[in-house]
């Protein structure tokens, strides 16, 4: 990135979309100056200017909750910022997965739903429980029990897809496929890789 295209404003600021590179979800608007900017190009991690303390802060530096920067890309009047990020914990200060928890709109829609929007919601949810660890989550378990327990159950759950195929039964397979899928989407969530890119391996190779 050239610090110099990017179009601040009359106070030296621009507007920060951080989005968090796994799920999706936005995590937060925050703000940047050029010397934040700089920082955080040069430590890949999100570095912003408080406007109200009117000072620099680095993203997690005391609670620990940073974010590691993926990319950072500007829109078509470079006058704002879209940072993509994998974060290591919360990034709302009430302790929230996303600064963006509330609705204020009705989100039924007669629309016809997406039938892959389930893979959205669904990652979302992941690096949210990554992020929180609920107490009483099944997901957030896993997560603490590490990479081992979660593979150990994506071996598991293949050979329960194998064993429903040899029985020919179409709804234990579809079942257990889907098990197998969501502890997939949970170890790619765990190990920091984002769902795209297993997707964009598919499609080099369909090409």
């Amino acid at each position: 990135m050239n610090i110099s295209e990017v179009s601040f404003d009359e106070r030296g600021l621009v507007p920060a979309v951080v989005q968090d590179a796994r799920s999706k979800a936005v995590l937060t608007l925050a703000y940047m100056n050029k010397e934040a900017l700089e920082k955080t190009l040069e430590l890949k991690e999100t570095v912003f200017y408080s406007r109200s303390r009117q000072e620099l802060w680095h993203k997690g530096e005391t609670s620990g909750n940073t974010q590691k920067v993926v990319s950072l890309h500007f829109d078509c009047d470079q006058d704002a910022l879209l940072i993509q990020v994998i974060p290591s914990g919360p990034a709302c200060h009430t302790g929230s997965y996303s600064c963006f928890y509330k609705s204020i709109t009705d989100q039924t829609t007669d629309l016809k739903p997406d039938r892959f929007a389930i893979l959205d919601e669904l990652l979302h949810v992941l690096a949210e429980r990554k992020a929180a660890l609920p107490e009483d989550s099944y997901t957030s378990k896993l997560f603490q029990e590490g990479v081992d327990r979660i593979a150990k159950k994506i071996g598991e759950e293949a050979g329960e897809v194998i064993i429903a195929a040899k029985n020919n039964d179409a709804e234990e397979m579809s079942m257990e496929s889907a098990d197998l899928l969501f502890h997939l989407l949970l170890l790619l969530t765990e190990r920091d890789v984002p769902f795209d890119r297993v997707l964009d391996v598919l499609q080099e190779r369909h090409q």
